[in-house]
């Protein structure tokens, strides 16, 4: 019986887009395109150091000592598979959908378990054809190593992780992940969806600051027309820049909205109190309180709690 024992290690896991849907059209031509795809994979994998643990149906399973190395091969891939696929009929084309997470795994003989590994195939499951979507621990150790861009996906789902994993889908060419999904047993790419572009923009989160800019202004030129001494426009100008830095948060993909409000929150509490100001530094109490909110999402998030 093998050894058991545990080590962090970076998770790559990747399957095929509607792989039965190829298979029910030519089998033995699907199998010779899916052998085709692996051996170039498993190539890549290798010249950037990582190790192929296992092949299952469609699916490709690694792992690498390095995370900005796994990045770097799920890109290689994916761009290495696009090239053929351009060459090849639409409707046989074969696209690869990757996961990647750094995590502490249950390593026995040449075989991996536990959370870290099935948060791979839970990101994997989400992302699009053509497309890779990564964990925070990944994003964490990535973000300015490797040049591609990166979206913030939110709170991705995973069984048996309380509060989800923080995703991210990462830029390469037209290849795009999918956002995060409410419940595990509906991604927000359905597998049966060959391919889908980025989350939309919410409607408004740009145009919204013209007008906030105008109500602001006119705030301003109506208290200078009835200027007696008194300058209350501060007051709907600290609610206006309130509702551009809470929407500004709620719209940047690049971010951690539940690290940003805290801030946000924080701003406003002092501008309130030096607005009101009687001799007293009230606000201190509240951003202790926000301050210390704010370390412990930290904390959580580097150990990928969350």
């Amino acid at each position: 019986m093998s050894e058991t024992s545990r080590k962090l290690t970076t998770i790559f896991c990747a399957d095929v887009q509607d792989y039965s849907r190829l298979m029910q059209k030519d089998e033995e031509g699907t199998l010779a395109t899916l052998k085709r795809y692996r051996d170039a994979m498993a190539r890549l994998i290798e010249a950037r150091g990582g190790r192929v643990v296992n092949t299952w149906g469609d699916g490709v399973f690694a792992e690498f000592p390095s995370v900005v190395e796994a990045l770097r091969a799920a890109v290689d891939v994916q761009n290495e598979l696009a090239g053929y696929n351009a060459k090849s009929d639409p409707g046989s084309q074969m696209q690869f959908r990757i996961g990647l997470n750094l995590g502490d795994v249950i390593a026995e003989g040449n075989d991996l378990y536990g959370d870290g590994v099935n948060i791979a195939a839970r990101l994997q499951a989400c992302a699009t054809a053509g497309g890779i979507v990564i964990s925070n621990t990944v994003y964490d150790q990535v973000r300015n190593k490797v040049a591609v861009g990166f979206d913030f996906l939110g709170q991705l789902e995973v069984k048996n992780i309380d509060g989800g994993v923080p995703s991210y889908a990462v830029r390469i060419g037209v290849a795009q992940a999918a956002g995060a999904t409410a419940a595990p047993s509906r991604p927000s790419e359905p597998p049966s969806s060959p391919s889908r572009p980025n989350p939309a923009p919410v409607a408004g989160a740009v145009p919204i600051y013209g007008p906030l800019a105008i109500a602001a202004i006119a705030v301003v030129v109506a208290n200078a027309v009835t200027w007696h001494g008194d300058f209350w426009a501060a007051w709907p100008l600290l609610g206006l820049a309130f509702v551009a830095a809470f929407r500004w948060v709620r719209t940047n993909k690049q971010i951690d909205p539940l690290l940003a409000m805290p801030a946000v929150i924080g701003v406003g509490l002092i501008g309130i109190n030096l607005l009101s100001w009687h001799g007293t530094l009230w606000v201190i109490w509240p951003l202790l309180g926000l301050a210390v909110v704010a370390a412990l999402r930290w904390t959580r998030r580097q150990r990928g709690d969350i």
